[in-house]
């Protein structure tokens, strides 16, 4: 019995926080202005459908390039000395005591017409608009959940024995085949990690693209965020079937984990 008390504040904050917004979505999404049963909701919401692919598209991107970044970036953190690590742990999680907008402005003021880069690449006979274009927006989100990315596989890897790289290599293996044949496949667990903890926000973030993108760079989370001001109904079901297509990808997420977990 005293095993199930410590559980009892998370079911708490569980029921309240998490299973009550989403049965009050469910409700918006599924009702009319008048609470009576309609499915024009989703009706509507198919009207955003090329909106949330290019959403998708732009969070895979994003995830993508987070973790060509990241894996060797974490690699290396763990082949130096632990002072060394824990310097660069802090300052890669520094940027994020600084509140989102702030960082989305300094971004801004960085990539706009005129600004730095823009000045040193003139100086170079390059000249291009920042603002405005896709680009942007991914390069903004990749500075806003690179470290949710770094941070797994970290962990992960810095948990590996060494004894079973000092085994391989006394086998005959060289760095290379230590790496595919170790160092990859025990990291597993932190790319699974990383890379869930990275789509799931992207997916549905919001303001990115409403400050580095176009009008054409609209995102879901915008969508959604304009939208219910004026239609809940509308906004609720799109938030729904966000949900849905985040709750499968977990699934999957899930599957590639428990086959690793087997092998």
């Amino acid at each position: 019995m005293k095993s199930r008390k410590p559980s009892i504040p998370y079911i708490i904050w569980m029921v309240v926080f998490t299973m009550i917004p989403i049965i009050m979505i469910g409700f918006t999404a599924f009702t009319d202005k008048n609470g009576n049963f309609s499915l024009q909701a989703f009706t509507n919401a198919f009207y955003y459908t090329n909106i949330f692919v290019k959403s998708l598209w732009i969070a895979l991107i994003s995830t993508a390039i987070c973790l060509v970044l990241a894996y060797p970036l974490a690699y290396l953190l763990t082949r130096m000395k632990e002072s060394t690590q824990n310097t660069l742990i802090m300052l890669l999680m520094i940027p994020m005591w600084m509140n989102f907008l702030l960082r989305i402005y300094a971004w801004v003021t960085l990539l706009q017409d005129n600004g730095p880069i823009d000045m040193m690449l003139s100086l170079l006979g390059i000249h291009s608009t920042y603002i405005g274009n896709t680009g942007a927006v991914i390069l903004g989100m990749v500075y806003e959940y690179l470290p949710f990315m770094v941070l797994p596989i970290y962990t992960v890897m810095s948990k590996i024995d060494n004894g079973l790289i000092e085994a391989a290599q006394d086998l005959g293996s060289n760095n290379f085949t230590v790496f595919r044949k170790v160092v990859a496949p025990l990291s597993v667990p932190g790319i699974i990690s990383g890379v869930t903890m990275v789509f799931v926000p992207s997916a549905s973030t919001f303001l990115v693209a409403q400050y580095l993108g176009g009008p054409d760079d609209i995102m879901i989370g915008d969508v959604i965020e304009k939208i219910f001001w004026t239609d809940q109904n509308t906004g609720s079901a799109i938030s729904l079937i966000l949900m849905i297509f985040i709750f499968v990808f977990l699934i999957i997420m899930n599957l590639f984990g428990d086959e690793e977990a087997i092998a």
